[in-house]
């Protein structure tokens, strides 16, 4: 009665509410729910003093819990690099260095006597150009430069070849093999001179020329007529090698020159060649050059052995080769490549000999293209006997193909008999 009572006039208490059960479904998606802000900032002052409790150790510097001596091999590459590099750069420096110093040398004298030196296609005789300007980079150890427009001579190329400076280890390895193999020759700086005369062939050696020009020397008679032949004067040292990579010198027999020193040899012809060229000029500027001359080439045969007919035409060529001092003073070497370029204008006045002197020159050449046109005709019959070898086999295998077992071994066995009797034959022939 009391608890009615209660409800009636509101004395209860009210009813708790019913506690929802959760969804199974959404379990996996349940999660906390969001921190007030006051109880985070309340929390985090509350552990802050705790933090200063964690000791400070060497694990968090860098250059306490790491030292030099574990990047060692890191440091060796580093060093090698930048010694490389070094190398790199200084030995590029001393090849043009080198390279530039020769063409300042030789530059007045080029322009003195070609109207065009070096590669702008601009005559250059009266112009100001600059001496660096004349010379061409084609690689960091290769330096060239080229000249015509002069009686007598087509052009010049010259090449300039420098050692390896720029990468050290490819020097060692051509220094050190040089002393045990003459395969390799030891690193040098030198210059090789290829003149070429007007011989009606000088077009087939470089681009056509400027239209016209060909009529021009036409009507002026510019060939230079002077005898063909092969004629040098070679350092001894240098000697054994030029044989062995120029075809041209193995035409000639080695002399020695009452003019000339112990160090000096010719390579003639004849005899009469020898007196004609080995001038007193010459004697002198090849001396004044000393050691570093290696040769001087007056040529009308092909360096490298011709391999066919067309190969052994007669073209008339000059070369001059020299390594360069060490010192890179060129005035010792200024009157041999004065005399090297003046060289044609000499052999146009003073080369024509007695036709029974070059009766023995022409033998010795008409030798050498018999024997050539002999190795030639061997090596074509050799193909004609592959050839009719390669055909008869075909007709055979074709033949025996056609035929049933039986045939195929009555077949082989008759060809067997033919070449016991061809064996045969021969042997009672030999007999």
């Amino acid at each position: 009665m009391a608890d009615l009572l209660k409800n009636v006039f509101g004395g209860a208490k009210p009813a708790q509410p019913a506690v929802k059960e959760a969804d199974s479904d959404f379990a996996d998606f349940a999660r906390a729910p969001e921190p007030a802000p006051g109880a985070a900032t309340l929390a985090g002052t509350a552990a802050g003093p705790a933090a200063t409790g964690v000791p400070w150790t060497k694990w968090y510097n860098v250059h306490e819990r790491h030292s030099l001596s574990e990047f060692r091999a890191e440091g060796f590459i580093l060093a090698i690099s930048a010694f490389i590099f070094l190398f790199h750069i200084l030995g590029a420096r001393t090849n043009r260095s080198r390279a530039r110093a020769w063409i300042r040398a030789h530059a007045p004298l080029l322009k003195s006597e070609f109207a065009l030196v070096g590669f702008g296609g601009a005559p250059t005789m009266d112009a100001d150009v600059s001496p660096d300007v004349l010379l061409k980079e084609k690689s960091l150890f290769e330096f060239s430069t080229y000249a015509s427009g002069r009686q007598n001579t087509a052009f010049i190329d010259v090449k300039i070849t420098m050692a390896k400076r720029f990468n050290p280890f490819m020097n060692v390895i051509e220094t050190g093999l040089s002393f045990f193999t003459d395969m390799f020759a030891a690193p040098s700086d030198t210059l090789e001179a290829f003149l070429y005369p007007f011989d009606g062939k000088e077009n087939l050696l470089t681009v056509p020329s400027v239209p016209g020009s060909a009529e021009i020397r036409a009507a002026k008679d510019a060939k230079s007529t002077y005898e063909g032949f092969v004629w040098a004067v070679v350092n001894k040292d240098c000697m054994q090698k030029a044989r062995e990579d120029r075809y041209d010198v193995t035409l000639t027999s080695t002399k020695d020159h009452p003019k000339l020193p112990n160090w000096l040899s010719v390579m003639s012809e004849n005899s009469e060649i020898t007196n004609t060229l080995l001038t007193t000029e010459l004697i002198a500027a090849v001396v004044a050059a000393g050691d570093v001359f290696e040769y001087l080439i007056i040529t009308d045969q092909p360096a490298e052995k011709p391999k066919t007919l067309d190969d052994t035409n007669p073209r008339k060529r000059l070369f001059l080769k020299y390594r360069l001092p060490s010192d890179g003073s060129y005035g010792s070497l200024l009157p041999l490549f004065s005399y090297f370029l003046r060289l044609p204008d000499i052999l146009v006045q003073s080369a024509q000999f007695r036709p029974e002197v070059m009766k023995k020159v022409r033998a010795t050449r008409e030798a050498m293209v018999a024997q050539m046109k002999k190795a030639l005709e061997e090596q074509r019959n050799e193909e004609r006997m592959y050839e009719k070898e390669k055909a008869r086999k075909a007709k055979r295998d074709a033949e025996l193909k056609g035929l049933d077992a039986k045939a195929q071994k009555k077949y082989l066995e008759k060809e067997k008999e033919r070449e016991l009797r061809k064996s045969q034959k021969k042997i009672t022939q030999r007999a």
